[in-house]
């Protein structure tokens, strides 16, 4: 492979921080997916309906809204590294949980949304301490580098985990998935636990709702990063098909196929990461975050047409290497122009924008796979994204126009950081 596409290691090589927090999420990541998709095996197994899976996006709605942007705050105003730990242990908890339940003679419903809720609560306060402290510990021009390697790191688990859950839930049980799950937080807390400690800057606001309305204020005046949101919010709830995937499976005569189906967006997406050389040489980030997000749609229409089951997977792993391909260049657009004291309270709203979107994508996919139809679920959301793609270029001229080299955003903050690395002490 030319070395013009390998992904570039400059961020693992310059940071030891960033080498201890690429490893923690490595591992559980890789638990989470094993979660993550046998969750809503174990809600089809107890009820039987897509609505009910569909759900789990409903009740993890409004605490992602609630703590996502108050968590932005607290990354702001708190120790970064102290939020990213006790996050990371409290996740562990909640797969004892989930592990004690599956373990019981008859396990109940209602716990499985309650944890869902709950982990959506300490995502939406661990992901914005993450997100503000990767410009912390990576030189501004890695930045991008170090979004693609991430996403690498996500894509691995997001491969690995699924198709390893298929085997897992199919041959031993839940109940094994969810063990496995809480061993991967336990070892990640030990990486996390060596980051360099990160106290809020000196002039950190408090984490209120003064602090919250700031940054918002901040997000309206940039048109090309309200573009960013829109543009995934509008593809995550109108293609996003996970909740229907194992209706999909057995629509196909494919139960075999579940866990690969999960596998097939982290998969694509490992295939953009390990051949992603080539992004840090575009500078028009906004035009290629509409783009991917509009071939996004169209591969999962496509999935929702056709009937062999090999390629309804290739396609949905089409989509996946679209969607990372948007998600590195909004991750670039965000590091490289948003300044220090708001990047938490930021985080946050971005935290909802590729969020919010996949949990309201799941309850409009079983909505409308028990009104329409599985695969009428998903081809139609594809059509919509594509057509929502379109509609959004035309409304927003300055995500199509922004460049990394010119953005007076991005070169004042390329200055700042370039000042401060080269002062004294």
């Amino acid at each position: 492979m030319s070395k013009a596409l390998l992904p570039d290691l400059a961020p693992w090589k310059a940071s030891a921080d960033f080498r201890r927090l690429w490893a923690s999420g490595l591992i559980s990541n890789f638990g989470s997916f094993l979660t993550f998709v046998a969750l809503p095996v174990q809600l089809k197994e107890l009820t039987g309906s897509a609505a009910a899976v569909g759900a789990i996006g409903a009740v993890e709605l409004v605490p992602l809204i609630v703590f996502g942007l108050y968590g932005g705050a607290l990354a702001d105003a708190l120790d970064k590294r102290r939020l990213i730990v006790w996050t990371e242990a409290g996740q562990g908890l909640l797969s004892a949980a989930l592990l004690a339940d599956a373990l019981l003679p008859h396990p109940a419903v209602w716990p499985l949304y309650l944890i869902a809720a709950l982990s959506s609560a300490l995502v939406s306060v661990q992901r914005p301490a993450l997100d503000s402290l990767l410009p912390r510990i990576v030189a501004h021009e890695h930045l991008p580098a170090a979004a693609a390697l991430n996403s690498l790191r996500w894509t691995v688990g997001g491969v690995a985990g699924p198709a390893v859950a298929g085997v897992v839930v199919a041959y031993a049980g839940l109940g094994w998935a969810y063990a496995a799950d809480l061993l991967t937080f336990a070892v990640s807390l030990l990486f996390v636990a060596r980051l360099t400690p990160s106290p809020a800057s000196h002039e950190a606001a408090r984490p209120d709702l003064r602090a919250i309305a700031e940054g918002a204020r901040y997000a309206w005046s940039r048109k090309e990063l309200l573009g960013t949101y829109a543009v995934d919010l509008a593809a995550m709830f109108l293609a996003m098909p996970l909740a229907v995937l194992p209706f999909l499976a057995d629509e196909l005569h494919a139960e075999w196929a579940l866990g690969l189906m999960y596998a097939t967006f982290p998969l694509g997406a490992l295939l953009v990461s390990v051949t992603s050389g080539w992004t840090s040489r575009v500078h028009r980030h906004g035009r290629m975050v509409v783009l991917s997000a509009a071939l996004w749609g169209l591969a999962v229409a496509a999935a929702g047409v056709v009937h062999e089951v090999w390629l309804v997977l290739l396609l949905l792993t089409v989509a996946g290497g679209c969607d990372m391909v948007s998600g590195v260049f909004r991750g670039a657009m965000w590091n490289q122009t948003i300044p220090d004291e708001l990047r938490g309270r930021l985080a946050g709203i971005e935290l909802l924008s590729y969020s919010v979107g996949p949990q309201l994508g799941q309850v409009r996919s079983g909505g409308v796979a028990a009104w329409a139809g599985v695969r009428a679920s998903v081809w139609s959301g594809g059509v919509l994204c594509v057509g929502a793609m379109g509609l959004l270029a035309l409304c927003l001229p300055g995500l199509m126009t922004y460049d990394a080299r010119t953005s007076e955003h991005a070169v004042r903050l390329r200055e700042q950081r370039a000042a401060t690395a080269s002062a004294p002490g």
